[in-house]
């Protein structure tokens, strides 16, 4: 009992072994938030990298192509067997993004992906990243009129008609003067002042927008021509089919005045584009990572950021690609923004748009005309949650020798593993840095504890003097440490979990505080800090410090326990 008393006694009147209990409290504590911050940015990280990649890719080395698909399809099914969850295709090719912003042209590298709707949703995590709720159960590729995030400026259809709707109405206005000025005639002031509804929209996160719900109709358009197929979607190019050639020279072609008919071509089809109509048709409908038509900029006024768009659902925009085969040309082909790719990781937010897989495979020629056969660039494969992932890889690449295929077969660790490798190894450096502060606080108990023992050597000479065995007296030393050891390693565990929970609240007031933010969602493009508390690593944490002190008091026990009494008190 003795013992206890006298650990008790010592660790209440020494101001020195409260500074020992607060460098163990700060060390335990900053290695339990540093580990699960940590460990939350790899979780997170590592999550949407799964859901991005397909769990195993089978892709065409450099950038060749896949041919016979269907073939590989089913052997890749025969394989695998039971443990498939999914297969899809998909063409990757780079391309430039061209757009206006206002009217001043911009362009933006691009990784352009080809995909199936119906399967590639089923192999990634592709439809929860969109950020129209339609489009995350329907058809990506088609323009909604609704449904898009709150954070988005207005967008859709009703922003498209709006849009062009302005636009047509400027040029008009535009060519009436140009007319009125090349007739040398004066320039008439607009009778008829704009409606109050043109007005421009200066709400916050919008660009400015004139509403026109209320113009003057705009001119009649020109007759459309009749088409004989029925099934043609709006905006994919209206045709008319027709094999008697006067009928098409008469009435249409004084509707349209278009260029002479070739002679020849009364033994041929004939095509005639119907005009495309921008405020009722879309183009071929493109997704696009939300980081392409997003700046987020950091207000120095607020202390907040603010995000500022150059496009959005229901913008035209450009692309320039290049074609398939050996001696490649540049193609351009004009598409729909119809809606946002949001994955929260930047690299791919600010890279990737995604357009049909059919579509991109057409216009780059990537279609035999003899067999109907299209290549693809890889093969994505989904496993069941259960499925061994390198085995699987290991039958594929059996199966798929590169000296025989020119073709790549990785899983989404194999593509990632210079950056997997790298967090880890931050981790593990993270952790024995940190862990070296709680050291530091155990060569500190070390000295205390020598202090102690030099101090008290008449104390301890009368304990022993009066029966006390050695293993008694040093088990008060030891009990020593172990209290400042579970003071210490208890607070800062107690400090530490609560710093985790409330960091985002934390990190608020110390930006409203400092008038910086903390954390900056345009450098990490998380909306909150990641965290990640492991029961297993605060236990570790925490016994490791309360070993650490029982260690740093073992010396200094064993120096009192082997004092004797008369050398004690020799010089008393």
């Amino acid at each position: 009992m003795f013992k206890l008393l006298l650990s008790w006694r010592y660790l209440k009147t020494r101001f020195i072994a409260l500074a020992s209990i607060i460098s163990v409290t700060l060390g335990v504590a900053t290695l339990i938030v540093v580990n699960s911050v940590m460990s939350g940015f790899s979780h997170e990280m590592t999550n949407k990298l799964h859901g991005i990649l397909s769990d195993v890719e089978l892709v065409a080395s450099g950038m060749g192509e896949i041919d016979r698909v269907e073939e590989k399809v089913e052997q890749i099914q025969s394989l695998l067997g039971d443990d498939l969850h999914g297969v899809t295709t998909v063409v990757r090719v780079p391309a430039m993004l061209n757009f206006l912003v206002h009217g001043q042209p911009r362009y933006h590298q691009i990784m352009l992906i080809g995909i199936d709707d119906q399967t590639f949703g089923n192999v990634t995590d592709f439809r929860p990243y969109l950020t129209n709720h339609f489009h995350r159960n329907g058809d990506v590729f088609r323009l909604m009129e609704s449904g898009y995030d709150a954070e988005l400026p207005e967008a859709g259809w009703s922003y498209r008609r709006e849009k062009f709707r302005h636009e047509a109405y400027v040029r008009e206005e535009l060519e009436r003067i140009l007319q009125n000025q090349t007739n040398n005639l004066p320039v008439p002031i607009h009778q008829t002042p704009l409606p109050e509804t043109t007005k421009v929209d200066k709400s916050e996160n919008r660009d400015p927008i004139v509403n026109l719900a209320k113009l003057p109709p705009l001119p009649s358009q020109k007759p459309v021509l009749p088409t004989l197929s029925s099934d043609v979607p709006a905006g994919a190019g209206r045709e008319l089919l027709s094999d008697d050639p006067q009928s098409f020279r008469s009435g249409a072609q004084d509707a349209w005045n278009p260029a002479p008919v070739d002679a020849l071509a009364a033994h041929r089809a004939k095509v005639v584009l119907a005009p495309f109509d921008p405020i009722t048709e879309q183009r071929v409908g493109i997704i696009i990572g939300i980081g392409i038509g997003r700046l987020r900029a950091h207000d120095p006024t607020t202390g907040k950021s603010q995000d500022m768009f150059f496009i959005r659902p229901g913008d035209d925009i450009e692309l320039t690609l290049p074609s398939a085969g050996s001696q490649p040309r540049p193609l351009l082909e004009n598409c729909t923004v119809v809606d946002f790719y949001s994955s929260k990781m930047h690299d791919y937010d600010g890279a990737f748009a995604f357009m049909p897989l059919s579509h991109l495979q057409r216009i780059r020629g990537m279609i035999d005309p003899a067999t109907g056969g299209a290549t693809v660039s890889a093969i994505q494969v989904k496993l069941k949650p259960n499925a061994n992932l390198n085995a699987a890889r290991d039958r594929l690449r059996a199966a798929f020798p590169m000296t025989h295929f020119p073709i790549m077969v990785q899983t989404w660790r194999d593509q990632q593993a210079p950056l997997l490798s790298a967090v880890e190894m931050e981790i593990t450096i993270l952790n024995i840095l940190l862990f070296m502060i709680i050291a530091v606080a155990g060569f500190g108990i070390l000295a205390t504890f020598f202090m102690i023992v030099v101090e008290k050597t008449k104390d301890i000479g009368i304990l022993k003097s009066l029966g006390a065995p050695s293993s008694g007296v040093m088990s008060i030393f030891l009990g020593y440490g172990l209290s400042l050891g579970i003071v210490g390693a208890g607070a800062g565990t107690m400090i530490g979990v609560l710093f985790v929970i409330y960091i985002n609240e934390i990190a608020s007031i110390i930006s409203t505080l400092s008038g910086r933010e903390v954390f900056d969602p345009s450098i990490y493009f998380f909306s909150t800090i990641p965290t990640l508390l492991n029961p297993w690593m605060v236990i570790s944490v925490a016994g490791g410090a309360m070993l650490i002190a029982v260690l740093s008091s073992v010396l200094p026990a064993l120096r009192a326990a082997r004092l004797a009494p008369v050398d004690a008190l020799r010089y008393e």
